[in-house]
């Protein structure tokens, strides 16, 4: 049997809630404005990564230690 690594949860402004979706190597999120899709991606294979596409032509993909230092301003996004 499959082990359960990582678990997802969805919520909105419309007090919708979706929680505990079982993942064992990967989880997407794909949000839909217009024609437009934002899709956030987490793999827990070997290390933590994430990946953030807006669009065809637009994306980061790295660590999560990599993102947590560009959020806080430690490091710049290529």
């Amino acid at each position: 049997m499959s082990e359960i690594r990582m678990t997802g949860e969805l919520r909105t402004d419309y007090d919708c809630e979706a929680i505990g979706f079982p993942a064992e190597r990967w989880g997407e999120a794909v949000f839909k404005i217009g024609e437009e899709e934002i899709i956030f991606e987490v793999s827990v294979e070997d290390n933590v990564i994430i990946s953030i596409m807006a669009g065809e032509d637009a994306a980061w993909k790295g660590t999560l230690k990599g993102l947590k230092k560009i959020l806080k301003g430690e490091i710049k996004a290529r």
